[in-house]
């Protein structure tokens, strides 16, 4: 579209990979939630599926992905929170970041196109109107 939604898709991309890359260090080295225990690493593998469709700069993908980042920011706001480890509580800080900016950059980047598809559906609906008046 623009330079600006180039940006955001940019900030988007960064960030969900981010976000992987993030669950996956955080799970296995730098904090697991039980030592020894990398089962909970398996929470990165829901972000690898909208990651095709971000990285083709899928509208549809963008859309629901903004909305299921969501989760991902709630996870952090509670380990955050409730964890006793300091380092831990650090990463649930880098989480809600890059969560946050994923959904941002992905609103602001799906923003130009609702506004394109928000003015053909209100010219398709006064050319119905146009076309039943000339009928009538």
């Amino acid at each position: 579209m623009n330079q600006s939604t180039n940006h955001f898709h940019r900030i988007a991309c960064f960030s969900l990979i981010g976000l992987i890359l993030l669950g996956i260090v955080w799970e296995t080295w730098l904090a697991p939630y039980k030592p020894g225990h990398y089962l909970f690493v398996i929470k990165v593998i829901p972000l690898l599926f909208p990651l095709r469709g971000v990285f083709q700069k899928n509208i549809y993908t963008m859309q629901w992905a903004s909305m299921f980042i969501m989760f991902y920011f709630m996870e952090g706001v509670v380990r955050a929170m409730g964890d006793a480890e300091y380092m831990s509580r650090w990463l649930a800080g880098l989480e809600i970041i890059l969560s946050i900016s994923f959904f941002i950059s992905s609103i602001y980047f799906v923003r130009p196109y609702k506004k394109i598809a928000k003015a053909a559906k209100k010219e398709a609906l006064a050319a119905e109107k146009a076309l039943q008046k000339s009928n009538s």
